[in-house]
């Protein structure tokens, strides 16, 4: 890496521990005089930690919900955006403090699907305190929106959009469901391979992943019993954000996008469905230098270099944490071509390890049905 050239951007301000949340309200009340508070399905969490106007956001958020937010936003002149709750809540969040600043329609500024405009104008100041330990959006420039109309997920992204803070507080992610923990964790740790393998990986995304896949390897199955696994998931999560934002993802990331534009499939359980099948997939096309890398995600996570070892690990983490394959959200064979057409022209593909045909990309559908 000797003379290599790279950048490495995120939040403006990270900050962790047990109770750090309760800090949430004070730093908003630096940035600004009224705050747009984004939650979750269950906006009580955020009772006691921010002052402002409430917007929940019931499910993943589509470009007409962001849409809803930037009007309430501006009617009601909130200057600063505090985004609590999981993926969706802060990715509504970072995309409504983004709008609430720049001219037009969202659609003009979505990637794949929209114009892809450059975000012009600095967002208004925004805060993520996340409630789960799997997207690591808290660390990302980008927000990921569903278009119901053109059935795919697509991002609005800009380096503007990193939050001013992220307050991760393992204490905040205590109450989980056993199902969204897994599927969450998976998440993280799919976002901690992917960079990793990347050919855009780099020294610090590097540090990042082993660390991160470290902690996710022994945390993933201990983390609804135990307070110091779960701990280490939150942190496995946050450097998952930040690998990501800066050597970007793969193939899994790749299919998550139409499948969860088509179907009502749990992001996290997605990733966890793919991550084996486009693991031995990409092990079967990549070059050495990739091959290596999966050599040492799997002796990270299993003991042993072997990647044939490393694909059953990951199949049987699936299957441990009681997450369903993809046949269990409506997927079918008559699918398999649109998703993999679709698949094939995400942002996140020209991160994957190995270069994939459209047969390629049908096949690890299958495998994942």
């Amino acid at each position: 890496m000797a003379g290599s050239r790279f950048e490495f951007a995120t939040a403006g301000q990270v900050i962790f521990g047990a109770g750090v949340a309760a800090e949430t309200g004070e730093i908003a009340r630096r940035l600004g005089l009224r705050c747009l508070i984004v939650t979750g399905r269950t906006p009580e969490r955020a009772q006691g930690l921010v002052e402002g106007v409430l917007f929940p956001v019931a499910g993943e958020p589509t470009i007409e919900v962001v849409e809803r937010g930037v009007e309430t936003a501006r009617r009601e002149r909130c200057d600063v955006v505090a985004a609590i709750g999981g993926g969706s809540a802060i990715d509504a969040g970072k995309a409504i403090a983004a709008m609430i600043t720049n001219p037009g329609p969202v659609l003009d500024y979505l990637e794949v699907v929209g114009a892809g405009k450059t975000i012009q104008h600095a967002p208004a100041p925004f805060l993520a305190v996340p409630t789960t330990a799997g997207t690591g959006a808290e660390a990302t420039r980008n927000a990921v929106l569903s278009s119901p109309a053109h059935g795919v997920k697509a991002s609005l992204r800009s380096p503007k959009m990193l939050p001013v803070a992220a307050l991760v507080d393992p204490l905040l992610s205590r109450d989980l469901p056993a199902s969204v923990r897994a599927s969450t964790g998976m998440d993280a740790l799919t976002q901690l391979i992917e960079p990793f393998v990347s050919p855009r990986a780099n020294p610090m995304t590097d540090a990042l992943c082993r660390a991160g896949m470290g902690l996710a390897g022994s945390a993933l199955r201990r983390a609804h019993q135990d307070e110091a696994a779960r701990e280490d998931m939150a942190l496995a999560a946050l450097w998952s954000g930040m690998a990501l934002a800066n050597a970007g993802l793969g193939a899994v990331h790749g299919f998550a996008a139409p499948i969860g534009g088509m179907f009502q499939a749990p992001h996290g359980a997605v990733c966890a469905a793919l991550l084996a099948p486009v693991t031995e997939m990409n092990l079967a096309r990549c070059g050495e230098a990739a091959r290596e890398r999966y050599g040492e995600v799997a002796r990270i996570l299993t003991g042993s270099p072997d990647t044939a070892g490393l694909v059953a690990h990951l199949r049987g983490l699936q299957s441990g944490l009681g997450i369903g394959r993809l046949g269990g959200f409506g997927v079918r064979e008559e699918h398999v071509p649109e998703i993999a057409r679709r698949a094939g022209v995400a942002s996140s593909m020209r991160g994957n390890a190995a270069e994939l045909s459209l047969e390629d990309l049908e096949a690890i559908l299958r495998d994942a049905l």
